[in-house]
């Protein structure tokens, strides 16, 4: 069923970003004038976030963990829209539970992940990271890298993000291996990718790139055993979610040269409580920004919007494989 926007009382938006957005917030005001943004300039959680809902019967999420708990706690909250690719921070059972309705559209932010995944394989093919730490502590020479061009690139995850992704290696004649629960066998035959498992792919990659949510199926899906199957001198990629990647063995398999290259957009932990990681050569690392170029921003935000209107029950959003 889909909600009417006149059945929205009043709406919450939590996302920072979409807070200060000088489209998106104007274009939400216009449709639901009485809307509160998050100005705090910090992600909430706990009695504070539980606090910002609780008057509101809509909500705007972006990373926000809604869980059981969440929701008992926010007896008048009706409809929540995600901001952002993934529903893996939403339970959804609870929220069918407590008949809360979802709006969510996916793929919308696709290309501005892909082009920030594609930018790290670049990276750390050519040793930036090595470069840029060497320069700092009084090093010059030369890094002999790699071309993208003549590499093997495995996508753990076809999906939008993967699929886009695949289609920008195209252009440099990257040979491309894929790997997901689904058959995806058309839409890897459309763009020239090679089907395979995640041990093959693991051992003919020269670069490692995740693009799968973060579920009990893939936490720490590349951990201790999976990074020594991995090709020496490959370069891995997580631009999709944090736990993913056990940090503690790829910081160890960087150092001892197993891997060439660990670049990493998402972390167990944001911001990381502790980063050694920063310190270590081989290593790049940004703050979440997969889906932060302008256009992503915009897009996403109107597709939240949106999804306020067409939130759906909450056990549509639930995928046909497993999880």
């Amino acid at each position: 069923m889909k909600m009417e926007s006149s059945s929205i009382g009043s709406l919450a938006v939590l996302s920072r970003s979409f807070s200060r957005h000088e489209i998106l917030r104007p274009e939400t005001l216009a449709r639901y004038p009485g809307a509160v943004f998050n100005d705090s300039g910090r992600t909430l959680a706990g009695d504070e976030l539980i606090a910002f809902l609780a008057p509101h019967d809509a909500a705007i999420v972006a990373l926000e963990k809604f869980d059981e708990a969440l929701f008992s706690a926010l007896p008048r909250l009706k409809i929540i829209s995600k901001y952002g690719v993934g529903l893996d921070n939403v339970d959804l059972h609870a929220a069918a539970r407590r008949g809360v309705k979802v709006g969510w559209r996916g793929g919308v932010n696709r290309r501005s992940v892909s082009e920030l995944a594609l930018s790290f394989m670049i990276a750390g093919l050519r040793g930036l990271g090595h470069c840029q730490a060497e320069i700092l502590n009084g090093v010059w020479r030369q890094y002999v890298g790699r071309q993208l061009s003549d590499v093997t690139v495995g996508l753990v995850g076809f999906g939008a993000v993967g699929q886009d992704l695949a289609g920008l290696l195209r252009a440099f004649g990257t040979r491309v291996l894929a790997h997901d629960i689904r058959d995806l066998s058309q839409a890897a035959s459309g763009l020239g990718v090679e089907l395979v498992s995640l041990d093959e792919l693991l051992a003919r990659s020269d670069v490692v790139s995740l693009h799968v949510p973060l579920t009990r199926l893939t936490a720490g899906l590349i951990d201790a055993d999976r990074l020594a199957r991995m090709r020496p001198g490959a370069v891995l990629v997580n631009t999709a979610r944090g736990g993913l990647i056990d940090e503690e063995a790829a910081r160890a398999a960087l150092l001892d040269g197993r891997l060439a290259g660990l670049c990493l957009d998402v972390f167990a932990v944001e911001p990381p409580s502790a980063a050694p990681l920063f310190g270590t050569p081989g290593f790049l690392g940004t703050s979440h920004i997969g889906g932060s170029a302008r256009e992503a921003q915009l897009a996403m935000g109107r597709a939240a919007i949106q999804g306020l209107s067409e939130a759906r029950d909450a056990l549509a959003f639930i995928p046909d494989w497993p999880i």
